[in-house]
């Protein structure tokens, strides 16, 4: 089993080396490609992607991913759009479940959330254009797409609640009753309860009263606005891990980004990725290894073991360090 290790930009180069020294506890037959791209390496050669690490990738079957800087140049070549799309990963799986000890910013924790988002299509389709006067993106919704990824959002729905709730835009944007009508097809297949959700009173609701959600299914955009909001409900982007899903294939990474402003001084909170390896755990069919290592950062957490973003005052370094710990006395 191949693992490509891609620690990207930023933060990345702190979390994921963390990530690695908890799942190098379960000694699993893994072989580690390291992998760079990226900011870094596109100021360095002018590419952050190229299809000679494409091919490297290919040839893994999973990846652990960290974070890439984006800058706002419109020659640089997205790479985590380019990897879900080459890659076809195409279901993006978010859980927004509070950890004890945590609380967000409405304090409710009574909720446990699985976003399941659209990976491939939509307004990330990379087909646009920015001129002088006139910008423009394409969007895109398949049949296809839409199909495969309320397959998946059902199949988890019928593994917990069995509740389902499609995210749309259809009163304005025409193109989302495609995904709304194919989604419903495909849940009332599947004998999944399901309900359909404006995004922008979705929004509002999961804010109010996220207990209500259990599977919620959505178009590109609408799934990672609406996970990053999650967020905030949990407690922290710090604490969400994430999986991009595709046929034979697989990419773990946290939903935060690389932040550049806490990069490089030791503060930054190794706990999504850490969870992301537990969701690699999961894929792998190793679930009660994937189990000791979320009751460690709940551990972590009830010992105070804590970053600065969670209320703590532990270094990158001491909360992997206990971590670590944990995982080697109970595995």
């Amino acid at each position: 089993m191949k693992l490509a290790v891609i620690e990207g930009d930023g933060v990345g180069k702190e979390v994921i080396p963390a990530a690695l020294q908890v799942l190098d506890c379960f000694d699993l037959p893994l072989e580690k490609i390291p992998l760079e791209l990226g900011y870094g390496k596109w100021e360095k050669t002018g590419q952050a992607i190229t299809d000679a690490d494409l091919e490297i990738l290919k040839n893994c079957d999973c990846i652990l991913f960290g974070a890439v800087t984006t800058p706002a140049d419109p020659n640089y070549k997205s790479v985590l759009l380019t990897i879900r799309r080459e890659l076809d990963l195409y279901a993006n799986i978010r859980p927004l479940k509070p950890i004890k000890g945590i609380k967000g910013v409405t304090g409710n924790t009574d909720f446990d959330i699985l976003v399941v988002r659209e990976n491939t299509e939509g307004l990330y389709s990379s087909i646009e254009e920015v001129g002088t006067d006139t910008a423009w993106s394409k969007r895109i919704i398949t049949r296809r797409a839409c199909e495969r990824i309320a397959q998946v959002a059902c199949e988890y729905a019928a593994k917990r609640a069995n509740h389902l709730t499609i995210v749309h835009k259809s009163n304005v944007i025409k193109a989302d009753s495609l995904f709304l009508n194919t989604c419903r097809d495909v849940a009332q297949s599947h004998n999944v309860i399901h309900n359909a959700m404006l995004v922008d009173a979705m929004a509002y609701d999961m804010v109010r009263s996220p207990e209500k959600y259990d599977v919620v299914v959505a178009p590109n955009l609408y799934g990672d606005i609406l996970s990053d909001l999650g967020g905030a409900l949990v407690g922290s982007l710090g604490l969400l891990p994430s999986a991009n899903i595709g046929e034979k294939k697989a990419f773990f990474e946290p939903v935060h980004g690389s932040a550049p402003d806490i990069a490089g001084k030791g503060i930054a909170n190794p706990i999504a990725a850490i969870l992301s390896v537990a969701m690699l755990l999961d894929w792998l069919d190793k679930p009660e290894q994937a189990l000791i290592v979320r009751e460690a950062v709940e551990a972590s957490i009830n010992e105070n073991i804590m970053t600065a973003d969670l209320g703590g005052n532990s270094t990158t370094v001491q909360v992997t360090e206990f971590l670590v710990h944990y995982v080697q006395s109970h595995c």
